[in-house]
């Protein structure tokens, strides 16, 4: 039964043909390569189709014996590998918290991809997003739902204008729609009819994503444990995620936005 692998291996001797010499080895092997790319300096990464799982040993064994290359990893795919190989780099996770995916604005294209890739899933999936106002989390969300084709729709929300359900019509409670509420304007409601809503859409078998999910969980019965995904998007690497600005009244008065600016 064919199935996929990925390959990934440091590039200790960078010399002409090293690449046409590792794909006539995996083909002389019967293993097909799906896609390539740089993911890291000096690293390459390969999504493979194989049959068997002795031709890998046995590709393995003979990469052991060979002084330009070492073989980093070979496993099954994982989401983060076949994103590495489709935009030529691995995201960036929390060191101490592998739920949390590091992105800056100019990673949008990666950042939708991930998303989408998530967004795919069956039953369940709870993703928070942290990051200051305008800096592109509600469209990247947006996108992400595009490129996945599926529905999305706002619980509470400030990306157009002010949006707070308080209900939802009956074909809304559906899978095949993204739950998106700001935590941050959800946090300031009094009104327990849409608090309600919050409730039945976080149990519903769906994708539910949280804007400023430290806020919602602040004033809320939920954790940040309970969150399968948290993602930061910032303008540069060494951008704060702070909650003043969040915090001021006029965020809740918006008029528009500026798509991705």
């Amino acid at each position: 039964m064919m199935r996929e692998c990925y390959l990934e291996y440091e590039i200790k001797v960078n010399r002409p043909g090293l690449l046409g010499d590792v794909s006539s080895l995996l083909g002389t092997l019967g293993i097909s390569i799906i896609t390539i790319n740089g993911v890291d300096a000096g690293r390459r990464g390969m999504l493979l189709r194989v049959d068997n799982d002795e031709k890998i040993m046995r590709f393995e064994n003979i990469v052991r014996e060979l002084d330009e290359i070492r073989i980093i990893k070979i496993r099954t795919p994982l989401l983060q590998d076949r994103l590495a190989v489709r935009h030529g780099r691995y995201i960036q996770r929390d060191v101490t918290d592998r739920k949390t995916f590091r992105f800056v604005r100019n990673d949008l294209g990666i950042l939708v991809d991930f998303m989408a890739e998530l967004f795919k899933e069956e039953g369940h999936c709870l993703v928070g997003i942290r990051g200051m106002p305008r800096v592109g989390k509600t469209e990247s969300v947006v996108a992400a739902s595009v490129c996945a084709h599926k529905k999305w729709l706002f619980i509470s929300s400030t990306m157009i204008k002010q949006t707070v359900r308080n209900s939802l019509f009956k074909g809304e409670y559906d899978s095949s729609y993204i739950y998106i509420i700001d935590g941050a304007l959800t946090s300031k409601q009094q009104d327990m009819r849409h608090m309600q809503l919050v409730k039945e859409v976080m149990s519903l078998p769906a994708v539910k994503v949280i804007e400023h999910p430290d806020l919602f969980v602040a004033n809320s019965d939920y954790t940040l444990e309970d969150f399968d995904y948290i993602i930061e998007l910032r303008e540069t690497d060494d951008q704060e995620i702070t909650y003043e600005q969040v915090h001021k009244n006029n965020l809740f008065n918006t008029d528009g936005f500026g798509f991705f600016e």
